[in-house]
C-alpha cells in the first residue's frame, strides 16, 4: 500500500534587494569584511553589516530567504558571492528572470517587482518606488536606505507580524472550508 506524502510545508518567504539594501557602500554605510584574495577582485561589492547573520536567522526561523534585484547580475554570481559568506539563498530574481517570467510579452509595463508573483510575503527595498508598488499592487514592503544599527532587528520584527497575520489568514480560510464541505446540500 502506497502512502500519501504530505504536502511540503508552507514557507513565508522575505526577499532583498540588492543595490543599496545588501551591497552598500563602505563610505556610508558599516560593512561587513572584505572576502579575502582573489574573491575580493571577483566581488568587488560589499555586504550590510549584519547580513549574514540575519538571513541565517530568518532561516532557522523557518522563512525562505531569497534576492529579488532588477540588476541584470548573474544568478550564479549572486549565489557564489552569498555563498562566499556562508549564506545559502533559497531563490533568487534577477531582472532576466523578472522579464521572462512576470513582464513576458505583455505590451503594458508592469513594476519592475512584483514579489507577490512568487509567493513572497515580504520583500525589503530602499526605493520608494518599490514602496509604491506594494501599496498599488497589494505586496509588503520594508523601506530600508539609510545606516541603519537596528535594521536587523526592524526585519525580524516585521516579518514576524506579517507571518502571524498570514497564519490567521490561513486558519480562517482552513474553518472557511472545512465549514463548506460539511454542510448539507441544500435541495
Amino acid at each position: 500500500m502506497a502512502t500519501k506524502k504530505k504536502p511540503p510545508e508552507w514557507k513565508m518567504r522575505v526577499s532583498f534587494d540588492l543595490d543599496e539594501v545588501l551591497f552598500v557602500s563602505p563610505v556610508d554605510h558599516k560593512t561587513e569584511p572584505p572576502l579575502r584574495f582573489p574573491f575580493n577582485l571577483i566581488f568587488r561589492e560589499r555586504l550590510r553589516l549584519g547580513t549574514p547573520l540575519l538571513i541565517s536567522e530568518l532561516q532557522k526561523r523557518g522563512y525562505e530567504v531569497w534576492i529579488y534585484t532588477s540588476s541584470y547580475r548573474s544568478q550564479g554570481y549572486i549565489r557564489s558571492l552569498f555563498k562566499h559568506y556562508g549564506v545559502k539563498l533559497d531563490g533568487i530574481i534577477n531582472a532576466q528572470r523578472h522579464l521572462a517570467e512576470v513582464q513576458r510579452d505583455r505590451t503594458e509595463s508592469l513594476p519592475q517587482k512584483l514579489p507577490s508573483h512568487y509567493g513572497i510575503s515580504l520583500h525589503v527595498d530602499d526605493e520608494i518606488v518599490v514602496v509604491n508598488y506594494g501599496k498599488a499592487y497589494g505586496f509588503n514592503v520594508y523601506q530600508l536606505d539609510a545606516q541603519d544599527d537596528d535594521w536587523a532587528e526592524k526585519i525580524l520584527a516585521r516579518a514576524a507580524e506579517i507571518s502571524r497575520k498570514e497564519k490567521i489568514f490561513a486558519h480562517m480560510q482552513e474553518v472557511l472550508n472545512s465549514e463548506a464541505t460539511s454542510r448539507p446540500a441544500e435541495s
